[in-house]
C-alpha cells in the first residue's frame, strides 16, 4: 500500500511537470539523432534573453531519466526564476561522456541559434553519469559555459590540458556522505582544483547516498542559486 507521503510527493511532482512548459525535440548531428526536452519560462518571449541550463540525467540517460530529473531537480526552479533548461537523452552513440559526445559542439550552436541565451553561455549540470558528462563536455568546449555542476560528478581523464580548460568556470561538486567511492574521488579532485586556483564549491550531503534527495524539490533552489552566482561572478 502506498504511504500518504508518497501520494503527496506524487502530486507535487506531477504538478511541477504540468506547470513546466516542456517540449520534446529531436535533431540529427554527426549521423545520430538526439532527443531532448526544453523547459521554457511562463510567458516565454523568443525575442528576450534568458539564462540557460544544459542538463544530463544519470543511469542510462534515457528519456524516463530525463523526465525524472526535470520533475525532481529542474522544473520548479526553472519556472520560478525564468530559465530555459535543456535536458538530453542519450543517443545510439552512447552516453555523453563517451560516444554520445559526438553531438557537440554542433548541438550547442543549434541551441544558441534557436534561443536567445544570456551571454551566449550555459550552465551545465548532471547527476552521476550526467555529472561525468557535464564535466567532460565543459572541459572539451569551455567557451560555452559559465559553470559546471556534478551532483555527483567529476572530471574523467583529468589531464593538465583538460583541467586548465575549466579555469574561470564555477565548479560545483556535491556528493552524498554515504557514497564512499564517489566521495573520495570528488574530494581529492576538488582539492586539486583549488590548488590550481580554481573556484570550487564542494559539499558533502549529510546522510545521503548516490541519489541526493537534499537537492530535489525545494532543495533544488541551491543548484539554481549557484547558477545565478556563477553568472554574476566567477564564470566571467
Amino acid at each position: 500500500m502506498n504511504k500518504p507521503w508518497m501520494f503527496v510527493a506524487g502530486i507535487v511532482l506531477a504538478s511541477q511537470i504540468a506547470f513546466a512548459e516542456t517540449t520534446l525535440k529531436h535533431d540529427d548531428f554527426a549521423g545520430v539523432t538526439l532527443y531532448y526536452k526544453v523547459i521554457t519560462p511562463k510567458d516565454y518571449d523568443p525575442a528576450k534573453e534568458y539564462p540557460a541550463v544544459l542538463a544530463f540525467p544519470g543511469g542510462a540517460q534515457s528519456m524516463p531519466m530525463v523526465d525524472g530529473m526535470i520533475a525532481r531537480n529542474l522544473a520548479l526552479q526553472a519556472q520560478k526564476r525564468g530559465y530555459i533548461v535543456v535536458v538530453c537523452s542519450a543517443t545510439a552513440a552512447g552516453l555523453f561522456y563517451e560516444g554520445g559526445a559526438v553531438v557537440f559542439p554542433a548541438f550547442l550552436d543549434k541551441l544558441l541559434a534557436d534561443y536567445k541565451i544570456r551571454g551566449k553561455k550555459f550552465h551545465i549540470a548532471g547527476i552521476s553519469n550526467g555529472g561525468l558528462s557535464s564535466f567532460h563536455i565543459a572541459a572539451s568546449y569551455p567557451k560555452y559555459f559559465w559553470s559546471v555542476t556534478g551532483f555527483p560528478g567529476y572530471l574523467l581523464n583529468a589531464t593538465d590540458e583538460r583541467v586548465a580548460a575549466l579555469q574561470g568556470r564555477c565548479l560545483n561538486m556535491h556528493v552524498g556522505q554515504l557514497d564512499s567511492g564517489w566521495l573520495d574521488t570528488m574530494q581529492k579532485q576538488s582539492v586539486m582544483f583549488r590548488a590550481k586556483g580554481m573556484k570550487v564549491r564542494f559539499t558533502i550531503e549529510r546522510g545521503q547516498g548516490h541519489v541526493m534527495t537534499t537537492l530535489e524539490g525545494v532543495g533544488a533552489a541551491r543548484l539554481f542559486d549557484q547558477f545565478d552566482e556563477a553568472a554574476r561572478g566567477c564564470g566571467k
